[in-house]
């Protein structure tokens, strides 16, 4: 019945988004906010349940997703296709929503991951629709989010100790460094 559910909304943001509602200003207000959904599903999920691992695993990706990705915008200045900043890569919308919906599945399996992964989709979509990015922009997001998600929802990820920061090498050169010891 959830999953009905949220396919129905799902839906219903499809379709009003190709409606006459004012239709720009619509999607990007609505992947505004439903940006935030899959994460916050997962901690309502983890706190309801009394999966204090899980909310432990949410916290920390949330928390290295969000510092990676304006690591990188800081690092990267890419402009928007709007012209209406400089921080377009990655999309901090698509790497929280694809961050939520893939510890979602990790977490909680298919029947919440696919309905978070169809909300990050439209997120993602309506991101390049309002002009606000480029899809090389929400699918790096979405990689940084989705692949944060996937390191702390592994086992492993508790028995070793993980580190993720933004670099810079020389006079001009920036990227991310990654230690992981065994």
């Amino acid at each position: 019945m959830k999953v009905k559910v949220s396919l129905l909304l799902i839906s219903f943001f499809l379709l009003v988004s190709n409606g006459a509602w004012g239709q720009d200003k619509f999607v990007e207000r609505s992947t505004d906010v439903l940006c935030v959904v899959p994460t916050a599903t997962g901690l309502i999920k983890a706190v309801v349940e009394k999966d204090k691992k899980g909310m432990i695993q949410l916290g920390l990706s949330t928390a290295t997703t969000l510092a990676l990705n304006y690591g990188l915008e800081a690092i990267i200045k890419k402009d928007r296709p709007d012209g209406s900043g400089h921080h377009a890569f990655p999309s901090t919308h698509a790497a929280m929503t694809f961050d939520g919906a893939t510890f979602l599945m990790k977490r909680y399996g298919w029947q919440w991951g696919v309905p978070a992964y169809a909300l990050s989709a439209y997120v993602a979509w309506g991101r390049v629709h309002a002009d606000r990015h480029d899809w090389w922009d929400v699918l790096g997001g979405a990689a940084l989010g989705a692949g944060c998600a996937l390191i702390y929802t592994r086992s492993f990820a508790k028995e070793k100790e993980i580190v993720i920061m933004p670099s810079t090498f020389g006079d001009h050169s920036a990227g991310v460094t990654a230690r992981v010891l065994f």
